[in-house]
């Protein structure tokens, strides 16, 4: 297999920026934290915080030496490291019991929004419909079938609360009926590892079958005989690199390995196509791809490459008849569409589709019997294109001028109905069922918000701030009427900006124990994601990464400017590389935030980069850069958030840990924290919070993860002195 592609050389440099705070002499440790309210500061008779030891550890890399004095809280089986992060987590409730029930209040206002008895939307499947339900109290949910019509009886499949008895995590991945509908199969995670059970279960009889197999990854794929399985294992760095074919009945011991991917910058996956005429592999980094099929008829046939991988080409594939249609870059920086012939694909006879455009992004493909619906990106806002085998393409008509749409499994390739889910910052979530044919909209849900939200009372708007290039960046902005842009509004910003994952303004009911408190809610689409098209990612990673953080500093500035909220009243948030965007805003300017919460963040930026060994690492080089360049390693030390901080005044600051995380190890925000503690100047709250029984997503059920959400607004609320 090819080598991975090479580091871009082309980007633009990096922002100067000052002396490594990592070589400057520790400050003196911080004053007792103090909390205001809105009437006053409140005496805060806290313990003191939690002072992690340093321990030197000197590192030597690209011809650097530096010391690391909190390296040791990676020793994860170190009963100092858990004792540490106990303190900590006892810190923040003392911390956060000046509060007094306001965590409380705002979780039960979180939950007297929600349906907590609901049913979602069947989707039929060969004369079944499947579907989940829930039911109040249970924090997970149930999953169902009937057949023919939802006035037979009900089939429960799996009781994901029944799974999660006796455990504090329990996550389902997969879930796929046979393709005789006579069988399930499943992955679940019962602590937030990412390490999956696979499990299978007779419908005919509910008896669970002796074939389990773990630890495995979380994606399973049935071939046609109903009889076998394909799932994919974890390598020494978790990472999924082995397919393996399972017969029904036969040792999981003895499993063939299908396809094994040696690269570690490439991760495998597995699914069957929506025509279930083919079972792909796909294989990729975060610059290239290469998928293989398996006809699904013959599970024990050699898999075939559709396109060979090649430096910096992706490709995204569907199966259509006789044909293979690809989404990919090759030739196209917004990617176009291709069709291959299936039985001779690594032929030049491609056709193309679509054409790339400098305007317009496809963003994904759905491939049916009589359509194709293509996904694109243009101006920020996502569209949907529908191409008929017979007649002229069109494109679905949106209601509002900032909205969001998300893709729906739609499993039937004959349907000529296409589902998905339509949302704004206003409207909440819409099952919607579009006729293909008849160009007609059908409303099938909306999400139930109680509690008497009428969505009048409430105005989105995007605006857009300069970056220091000139380049504009957008914000999206929710809030309740009426607005005076008078400074006085608290706001909430968040941000992401990597991997060119899009940040899409969406509904979220939690959202409105902000607004109902006068907040402003922001999203910040800065660069790194992928809103405004491939190059929007491209500018913001690897060398060009400092776009990011100075695109989201241009945004707060903007909406201080404009009168919108003031720096002491405007909180950020961002999580796992949206935390790496906290930590590097909250080291350049501290004094724009009144608030900071970091949600798992990748702060730990150069030990991580230098740590191959680490899940993620070595993929992550194509999104990061590898530190073994001693460029590289200059451009992440010049912005890591923990190689950073500084003796300096920093804005009240809540940071969140998981501690299986494979992602973010728990270690990052642990010595981001601590280093925190030992050099900042001011007496503003600083708390760490890690869920010991999880991972990177948090909390698994329903309730728990609106408490962990309660818990940060709450945090918001009361350091802005937003009590009410």
């Amino acid at each position: 297999m090819q080598d991975r592609p090479a580091l871009r050389t082309d980007a633009a440099p990096a922002r100067a920026v000052p002396a490594l705070a990592a070589d400057l002499p520790e400050a003196a440790p911080a004053a007792t934290p103090r909390l205001e309210r809105a009437d006053g500061p409140v005496p805060a008779e806290l313990p003191p915080p939690p002072m992690a030891t340093p321990r030197p550890h000197r590192v030597a890399a690209g011809g650097l030496e530096w010391t690391d004095e909190y390296h040791w809280l990676r020793e994860r089986e170190n009963p100092e490291v858990i004792a540490h992060l106990e303190a900590e987590n006892a810190y923040t409730d003392a911390v956060m019991a000046r509060a007094g029930d306001l965590p409380e209040r705002v979780f039960r206002e979180m939950v007297a929004r929600i349906q907590e008895t609901d049913l979602s939307v069947p989707e039929a499947i060969d004369g079944w419909l499947y579907y989940s339900r829930t039911e109040a109290g249970k924090q997970y949910p149930i999953f169902c079938r009937r057949r023919g019509s939802m006035e037979a009886p009900e089939e429960v499949l799996l009781d994901q609360n029944l799974l999660a008895e006796g455990k504090d995590y329990c996550r389902v991945a997969a879930l796929e009926p046979s393709p005789d509908h006579a069988l399930l199969a499943w992955t679940v995670d019962h602590d937030g590892s990412e390490e999956y059970v696979l499990e299978v279960k007779d419908l005919r009889t509910g008896a669970l079958l002796p074939d389990r197999v773990a630890p495995v990854a979380g994606n399973l794929a049935w071939a046609a005989d109903s009889r076998t399985l394909f799932y994919t294992t974890l390598d020494a760095t978790h990472r999924p690199w082995r397919v393996h074919r399972h017969r029904l009945g036969t040792d999981p011991a003895l499993d063939p390995v299908v396809l094994e991917e040696r690269d570690e910058a490439f991760f495998a996956h597995v699914h069957l196509a929506r025509s279930r005429a083919v079972v792909l592999v796909d294989l990729a980094s975060h610059t290239s791809s290469e998928s293989w099929f398996i006809p699904a008829d013959r599970p024990e046939e050699v898999p075939r490459v559709i396109r060979p991988r090649a430096a910096n080409v992706e490709y995204e594939v569907e199966h259509h008849g006789d044909r293979f249609l690809l989404l990919t870059n090759a030739g196209a920086r917004n990617f176009r569409l291709m069709s291959v012939p299936v039985g001779d694909p690594g032929t030049p006879g491609w056709v193309e589709v679509i054409p790339g455009s400098d305007a317009v992004k496809l963003d994904g493909l759905d491939a049916f019997e009589r359509h194709l619906v293509v996904y694109e990106r243009e101006r920020g806002l996502r569209q949907v294109r529908v191409i008929p085998d017979a007649g002229e393409p069109y494109r679905i008509p949106f209601p509002e001028p900032v909205y969001s749409i998300r893709r729906n499994e739609n499993p039937d390739h004959r349907t000529r109905v296409l589902r998905f889910t339509y949302t704004s910052l206003v409207t909440p979530s819409s099952v919607i069922d579009w006729d293909l044919d008849a160009r007609t909209w059908t409303m099938r849900k909306q999400q139930v918000v109680n509690g008497g939200y009428d969505a009048a009372h409430y105005r989105s708007e995007r605006v857009h701030a300069v970056a220091p290039d000139g380049v504009e960046v957008p914000i999206s902005l929710v809030w309740k009427e009426p607005l005076v842009r008078d400074g006085a509004r608290p706001l909430f910003l968040q941000g992401y900006g990597a991997y060119g994952s899009s940040w899409d303004p969406a509904f979220s009911s939690p959202y409105l124990s902000l607004l109902d408190r006068g907040f402003v809610v922001g999203i910040a689409h800065v660069r790194g994601g992928e809103e405004l098209g491939r190059a929007w990612y491209e500018d913001g990673k690897l060398a060009r990464k400092p776009n990011t953080f100075t695109d989201f500093i241009a945004c707060a500035e903007h909406l201080v400017r404009e009168g919108w909220t003031a720096p002491g009243r405007l909180a950020i948030n961002g999580g796992s590389a949206g935390g790496l965007l906290m930590g590097a805003v909250a080291n350049l300017r501290p004094d724009l935030f009144g608030a900071v919460t970091a949600e798992v963040p990748f702060v730990d930026v150069v030990h991580t980069m230098l740590d191959p060994t680490l899940p993620l690492t070595v993929i992550e080089y194509d999104e990061w850069g590898n530190p073994n360049d001693p460029e590289v390693l200059r451009l992440l030390r010049s912005y890591s958030p923990y190689d950073n901080v500084r003796a300096q005044a920093y804005p009240p600051m809540l940071v969140t840990a998981g501690l299986n995380d494979p992602r973010v190890q728990y270690w990052e925000p642990a010595k981001w924290v601590a280093r925190l503690r030992a050099r900042k100047t001011d007496g503003n709250p600083l708390v760490l919070r890690t869920n010991m029984g999880a991972g990177h997503a948090g909390a698994s059920g329903r309730y728990d993860y609106l408490r962990e959400i309660a818990f940060k607004y709450a945090f918001v609320l009361h350091v802005l002195g937003v009590d009410g």
